[in-house]
């Protein structure tokens, strides 16, 4: 594991020198992208390698001499590091253009010092070989993003956003906790490979414990409530990394408790499909309803999660139904649409941070028009955007394609296995139309039409990194859709590693599906290029001409009778209202000449209503009451460090 080492070494040392380098800002930024850029590039190279020979590598240090730090790459760990390395890889190539603001040198300095922190932490927990090795590095990555959330801590939004998150990170780490302690209780060790020999019904409490701790990562429902505050919050690529990668590191855990754990019951299987279920209904709904450009993204983060999970959960059923091809194509189409997800995601939230950078707000029904002057911005928002909705021929429709295949496998089986499927594949229709109503709001509304307020008028795209990283992530969305073998493949190699004797299921039927996907996509692209061979052809030479369109009766139309995200999404929401109320702030019109009105709309989301109430205001009000233990007397802090001492010799 030198070269895995090696290159966490370089990453973090790249941050610890943004810091030593903070006054002087260019030579900061470009030193601390050249590290970290070159470490994620050395990390992906390595686990690339160590993807394709399979087996695995594993190393062990003593930690304060009596506790050992274990580390393995397997398949699975090796397959998240791809995933890591390479969205953070292009993140950081992003945030050089980015981070443009020379007045705030230090705090752009300890940015990167957390980014590269944040990099090395996600690389250490997946790679994790024990329990003390994992949570320690949990709580380094959870408590490196909350810097990260709070970079503008003036805004009392984003320290709002920041406190959430850090509620939520923390009373999911001490579910977690919780499930380690009761296989603690059990075997008497720290290490991961005892954990299947506890009783049955622990295994059952131990799983649930984890899909909610690590659940609330993920963002999946109910437990995502922190994640639409915070990812706004955070700059751009580093809400492209959280969303993209760092809640990925939730599906890490819950696949790795389910391997450990060898205890293949379909109950397993319905909590995750059911969940995932509801996590993908419910946040494409949510996300119809925003304002917020940033917001709605990450709203669609849960709905992605929630795709995932229906992947997950058709390959658990197919496991405890001893239906080989069905958990291949389920647990394969999941861990694909890992990686397809960080990488469309990654590209909408760049373009997002484009649109944010040069507009200066995120306010969706503030746009319009910019793909007239944002053209390459455009184009690859638009890209992201077909590719999240599933469409061919784009990545998402890839490991769409292998999760709906694998429901459909499970349609031949009996009682509850036939039901989760055929439930399982009509909710990922309803969540694809749902997705292409949301995302031709925000094209529509965003990139096209004319621009609604001044905001949106004099603009540019300006910033060579930011366009390239944006390019390659689109050229990436196009690739896999096209050519999506190897990535299957690599999908599948993350599969073998999970240890439930599938490792040699036969590639021919993924083999021919590939081939299949491919052939089409094809056939697509040269009938669009014959198409605008034969437009250009019978267009050459004439001369294009502009006027306005019909104003319907009126003489001069304005920028105000466009559709709003508003009114384009009132049918659909009102049809969810019982999952997500909305309250409307309309005055009524009066008399003969009325006075100038507004129109204010805001759509609830019930799990942030109710879990407010339940675990953010409990947990504050108790954090506010211990506030007197932080007093500024040193020598009290010194008789805490002797107290705490003095109890743990009574264990030791």
């Amino acid at each position: 594991m030198s070269q895995f080492f090696m290159s966490i070494l370089i990453i973090v040392f790249g941050g610890f020198l943004s810091l030593i380098l903070a006054r002087q800002f260019k030579l900061m930024k470009m030193v601390a992208v050249f590290s970290l850029s070159a470490g994620c590039f050395w990390g992906l190279f390595d686990a690339v390698t160590k993807l394709m020979q399979s087996g695995s590598d594993a190393a062990s240090f003593k930690y304060l001499n009596v506790f050992s730090l274990a580390f393995q790459i397997d398949g699975l760990s090796a397959f998240f590091l791809v995933v890591i390395f390479a969205v953070c890889l292009v993140a950081v190539i992003y945030s050089f253009h980015y981070m443009d603001h020379s007045g705030e040198a230090v705090r752009t300095a300890v940015h990167y010092f957390f980014f590269s922190i944040l990099i090395a932490s996600m690389a250490l927990v997946v790679t994790a070989a024990n329990m003390i090795t994992f949570m320690l590095s949990w709580e380094i990555m959870s408590l490196s993003s909350f810097f990260l959330v709070i970079y503008n801590y003036e805004s009392s939004e984003n320290r709002k956003a920041g406190y959430l998150y850090f509620v939520f990170s923390h009373v999911g780490a001490m579910f977690i906790f919780a499930a380690f302690g009761i296989v603690y209780g059990y075997t008497g060790s720290f290490g991961f490979g005892a954990m299947d020999s506890i009783p049955e019904t622990a295994k059952i409490v131990v799983f649930i414990f984890s899909f909610i701790g690590f659940g609330s990562k993920a963002g999946v429902f109910p437990f995502h409530v922190w994640l639409p505050h915070a990812h706004p919050a955070a700059p751009s690529h580093i809400s492209a990394v959280m969303s993209g990668v760092m809640i990925k590191i939730g599906i890490y855990g819950i696949v790795k408790m389910y391997t450990l754990l060898n205890f293949h019951t379909p109950l397993f299987g319905n909590i995750v499909l059911v969940a995932g279920v509801v996590s993908g209904i419910l946040g494409v709904v949510y996300a119809l309803g925003q304002h917020d450009l940033k917001r709605l993204l990450a709203y669609h983060s849960v709905e992605n999660i929630g795709i995932i999970l229906i992947g997950l959960g058709i390959g658990m059923i197919g496991v405890s139904s001893g239906n080989p091809l069905m958990a291949v194509l389920g647990f394969s189409g999941g861990f694909l649409h890992v990686l397809n997800h960080s990488i469309f995601k990654s590209v909408l939230f760049m373009g997002a941070g484009m649109v944010l950078h040069k507009t200066g707000t995120r306010t969706i029904d503030a746009l319009g028009g910019l793909l007239k002057k944002m053209k390459i911005t455009g184009a690859t928002f638009i890209i992201g955007s077909l590719a999240i909705c599933g469409l061919p021929p784009f990545n998402g429709f890839v490991s769409e394609f292998f999760i709906y295949i694998g429901g459909f496998k499970g349609i031949g089986l009996e009682n509850s296995a036939f039901v989760m499927s055929i439930f399982a594949i009509i909710s990922l229709a309803v969540i694809g139309g749902l997705a292409l109503a949301c995302f031709t709001k925000v094209v529509g509304v965003v990139f096209q039409g004319e621009p609604r307020t001044k905001a949106a008028v004099n603009v540019d795209e300006k910033g060579s990194t930011m366009l390239a990283s944006m390019l390659i992530l689109a050229g990436a969305c196009i690739f896999i859709g096209i050519f999506p073998g190897a990535f299957i493949q690599m999908s599948i190699k993350a599969v073998s590693a999970l240890g439930l004797g599938y490792g040699h299921v036969p590639l021919e039927p993924f083999g021919q599906m590939t081939a299949n996907i491919t052939f089409a996509a094809m056939v697509f692209l040269v009938s669009l290029l014959v198409v605008i061979a034969i437009r250009w052809f019978y267009y050459r030479g004439k001369t294009i001409t502009k006027s306005g369109t019909w104003g319907c009766g009126f003489t001069q139309p304005t920028a105000k009778m466009q559709y709003t995200g508003s009114s384009y999404a009132a049918s659909i929401l009102e049809f969810f209202s019982p999952a997500a109320p909305l309250d409307e702030d309309h005055p009524k019109i009066k008399g003969r000449f009325p006075e100038k009105t507004y129109y204010k709309s805001h759509v609830n989301d019930i799990a942030e209503l109710n879990m407010k109430g339940v675990i953010v205001n409990p947990v504050l009000f108790i954090f506010d009451k211990l506030r007197w233990i932080q007093h500024g007397d040193i020598h009290l802090y010194i008789g805490y460090i002797l107290l705490a001492i003095v109890l743990l010799l009574f264990f030791i």
